[in-house]
């Protein structure tokens, strides 16, 4: 007879595909001790409760970059499954509006072309992601300011 299995915890992440003006995207290397590290990511965080998507990504942006976005069109939603954990990955194209970026929560930040992404391992299910950046960069949306 098996125990029956407690769910999975399912986590909400709002996810910043954040744009400067030269068209170049900001993303983060996580930290090497922990869920991932080393990978370069997209940044953003666990939605709080009571919090909309949006308000999750300004917050978590300020916090762990020290700048400030405009939360712009939604880009794409990613499910994901981990061996202990599911996320689900909420991306919104965003636009740097002000301060420097600043590693606070990361080993690393680079502003990169969706050229440059191909350079960079990033966990799989950021995959998609990029694959909807290159989907929108084709239509001529979602970059520029």
């Amino acid at each position: 007879m098996r125990e029956a299995s407690s769910p999975v915890p399912h986590k909400f992440i709002g996810v910043a595909a954040i744009w400067n003006g030269e068209g170049q995207i900001l993303i983060d290397r996580r930290k090497q001790n922990g869920l991932l590290g080393g990978l370069w990511e997209f940044p953003g965080g666990k939605l709080e409760d009571g919090e909309t998507i949006q308000a999750c990504i300004r917050r978590e942006i300020l916090e762990e970059l020290a700048i400030e976005v405009e939360v712009g069109e939604h880009l794409v939603t990613v499910e994901h499954a981990y061996t202990h954990f599911r996320v689900t990955l909420n991306v919104y194209h965003c636009r740097h509006v002000g301060g420097e970026p600043q590693p606070l929560e990361c080993d690393e930040i680079r502003w990169v072309t969706l050229e440059e992404l191909d350079q960079f391992a990033f966990p799989v299910a950021n995959v998609r992601i990029i694959e909807a950046l290159r989907r929108d960069a084709g239509l001529g949306v979602g970059v520029g300011g």
